[in-house]
Formats: structure tokens, sequence, C-alpha cells
């Protein structure tokens, strides 16, 4: 949920190929001369750098973690999607991950989950209708394809844990989430029914196929009091829920039933609570959101278990903000605390090619835009120069040459929603634990 405004950042989706990957830029590329230590940063990130063609080195970075954010320096280009499925693939082969969650909202990950572990729906249309608005750039062949993988993986191994999709953020409380609720309490709790209905009645979306219309219209057409009014009944159902809906007699499956139930009505208060902070709380309001998409994930990995790899923004993943006056405290931050060493974050930067980007906060249609070169200064011109076209580092076990280096906060790439030229200054090193760079992307294929 990016409740949109124009910030200088505009990184703000914030609120929203097919089995075989070819290696484009993802392989060594051509080589530099190799450089001395003595020569600066350069010479001592050659040292530590592995081509991306070799996945086996980033499985050993990952390690044990069980939780791997996956940043991306765009929302919308080709590579950074496609890099993705490369290594949920490889990390499924190799580390026993099983769970692909996405920068989306709860509800949509839930539709596209049905299609990923039962074959239900047609998912190039849950797409069409659920990444609108703020997530149009989901909408995407590439990410198409990522979908279709999982669920012949599933189809192909009866006998393996089964791969799951999750969204972990809160812009659009689709009607599957309530419908779900409903479902408990119909089976359970059919006592509890009129009254969490009465707090629902007039927050439940009429289709999934409104999730843009429907943002738009929660965003710009309510007032504050009514955003805190949908807000308070939201709350109040998930309040009853918790306090008395427990099930009867529970054994273990009326528990993980009621478990399930509860979250999915905390989505739904997550939602509208976003939506109700006023503009001049905007920070607060990317905190929570931040925040939520952390519990999201960890809720999921404690229900479900096994490994997720988490794809979103670099600022969303990261330890440290970039812009902390109005995205004080990423996802990441908040996951490491709940998670420790368990939590491991993987930063993306490229140094050049085209992204795709809405113009401004008012538009409605994205545009190609082209990236040059980084300039003198930028972090992307220093690690373009390392030795592989594309490759991966561990910043933790860096060579001190290196680690003082990427110490040090400079300008770096970072889009959203938004097209815009600022750069803000990121130290890498204390924002991930390992980065990987592309030298070239382009603009994602949007559907």
């Amino acid at each position: 949920m990016s409740h949109a405004r124009p910030v200088s950042r505009r990184r703000l989706l914030g609120l929203a190929t097919a089995a075989a990957l070819t290696a484009g830029t993802l392989g060594t590329g051509a080589a530099a001369a190799e450089t001395s230590p003595a020569e600066g940063p350069v010479g001592a990130l050659n040292r530590s750098a592995h081509p991306l063609s070799d996945l086996d080195a980033l499985g050993r970075m990952v390690g044990g973690a069980r939780v791997v954010g996956l940043g991306e320096a765009s929302h919308s280009g080709h590579e950074f999607f496609t890099l993705k499925q490369r290594v949920f693939r490889h990390l499924v082969a190799t580390r026993g991950f099983t769970t692909f969650a996405l920068e989306a909202s709860w509800s949509t990950g839930l539709r596209l989950d049905a299609y990923v572990t039962r074959g239900v729906g047609d998912p190039a249309q849950i797409m069409r209708d659920e990444f609108q608005g703020q997530y149009v750039f989901w909408n995407t062949q590439e990410y198409l394809d990522l979908i279709h993988w999982m669920r012949r993986y599933n189809v192909a191994h009866p006998d393996r844990p089964q791969l799951h999709f999750v969204g972990n953020d809160l812009g659009f409380p689709g009607k599957t989430a309530f419908d779900q609720v409903s479902e408990y309490l119909t089976k359970y709790r059919p006592d509890l029914n009129r009254d969490i209905a009465a707090s629902y009645d007039s927050l439940r979306p009429e289709a999934d196929t409104e999730a843009g219309p429907w943002m738009a219209h929660q965003l710009f057409a309510k007032s504050a009091t009514e955003r805190k009014a949908d807000a308070d009944g939201a709350a109040s159902a998930l309040a009853l829920l918790r306090d008395q809906g427990r099930p009867h007699g529970a054994d273990k499956h009326s528990r993980e039933a009621y478990a399930w139930a509860v979250q999915n009505a905390t989505a739904i208060a997550q939602s509208f609570t976003g939506y109700a902070f006023p503009d001049e709380q905007f920070s607060e309001r990317m905190r929570y959101r931040d925040q939520a998409m952390a519990a999201n994930t960890t809720w999921w990995l404690r229900h479900r278990g096994g490994r997720i790899l988490l794809a979103s923004n670099n600022g969303h993943i990261a330890y440290t903000s970039d812009n902390p006056a109005e995205f004080p405290e990423p996802t990441g931050a908040f996951l490491h605390r709940r998670l420790g060493d368990d939590y491991v974050s993987i930063g993306l930067t490229f140094n050049e090619g085209t992204i795709n980007a809405l113009p401004d906060y008012t538009a409605q249609q994205p545009k190609t835009y082209t990236v040059t070169p980084a300039p003198e200064g930028h972090n992307e011109n220093t690690l373009d120069k390392v030795r592989y076209r594309d490759f991966s580092i561990d910043l933790r076990t860096a060579p001190a040459a290196a680690r003082t280096w990427l110490d040090t906060a400079r300008p770096t790439r970072s889009y959203g929603l938004y097209w815009s030229t600022d750069d803000p200054g990121t130290a890498l090193n204390r924002s991930y634990d390992i980065l990987i760079h592309l030298h070239q992307v382009e603009a994602g294929h949007l559907r």
C-alpha cells in the first residue's frame, strides 16, 4: 500500500522464461583485468565476488537462514524478476525452501496459493484481478512463469513438501480473506457469525476484481473519519474472534482452523488500519506497514514451517532505511528483531538499462524509462568495475578494504512505483548481508 503522495523517494510500491531461464546477463560476462588491493575497493571486491552463474556460492552465503529477503532496485526490471525465480528454484532444490513470499496483499497470496497447491483458479486472471493500482508492476509474464513452475513442481513431486505462494502486504483486503473467516465461523462458531458479519458488512469488497478501484476509493474518496470507522470495525471483528472465537472442544484441526481465521482477520484489520493513518502521520503509516509485512511473514513461517524467499523492494528487505523521514523502519529490521540470524538480507543493484515506472502519483499507466550508467561517486559505478559482469558477494566476510568502502553511504539507484532521479545515500554493508549486482537490466514484461 503506497498511500501515494508526491514524496522525494517515489519508492512506494510499496502498496501496489517458463521452465528454463536463459543465463542472459546472469552469466559471468567478460572479465576485466585483475586489480591489486592497493588500487582501492575494486581489488578487494574482486577477491570476494562470485559470478552469478555460481548459485552454489550464493546458497552457501544464505546458509541456514529460514527467511531470505531478496530485494530489487526497481519494481519493474525483467532481470530482477527472472533472477528471483532462478534463485528460488535453486534454493528449493538445494536448501529445502518451500515458500515464495511477495510484497503483495495477503488475500492475493491466498488465491495464488490455491492454484499453486491445488490447481484452483486461473493464475493469469487472478493476477489481472489483483495486481492493479499499487501492485500493477507484479502483473508480468515473469511472475506468471514462476507461478506456473511452482504448480508443475507440486504436481510432479507429490512426495515432497508442497511449494507455497504468500503475499505479506496489506494494500487490498480481498474478498477471499473475508470468506475464509466466514467459513470458519459457519463451521465452528456460528454463534459469533452475526456479530462479526455486522462489522464486516460495509468493509467486504464485492469482488476480487475490484482491487485497483477499491484501493483508489479507500485512499482518495473516503474522509479520514470514514477510514477511521472502517479500521475500528475491522479491529472490533478481530478482537471478538480472538477473545471468544476459539472452537468448542478444540482438536488439532479446529485449532488450526482458528489460527487461520485469526490471521485472516488480522490481515483485514491491518489493511484498514494502514489506510486510517492521517496524512500528517505518513512515516508512521509506513512503519506500520513494514511491521505488518514482517508479522505476516513470520506467522507463515511458524504455521507452515519450511523456508521462505521474500521478494520485495531493496528498501523493505534492508536493515536500515535510506529515507528515515518517510520510511523509518524497514521490514528487514523487524524480521531481524524477530528471527535474528534466521533472517538474511540480499540487496540488488544495477548499473544501467530500462525500467517501468509511473510518471507521478496521479498516473494510471506505466512508462518505460532509460537509466544511464551510474556516474562517478555512485555505489553502482564502483560495483560495475568488478571483474564479473554480474556477481554476488557476501558483505559480512568481505576483506577489510572492501568493508571500509561498503560502510560509507553513497548515492544508489532505488525505484518503486514512481519515476524519480533521486538516488538516496546507502551504505551497502549496513543494509544487507549479501549483495547481487547486475550490469544491465531491461524493463519487466507487463501483461
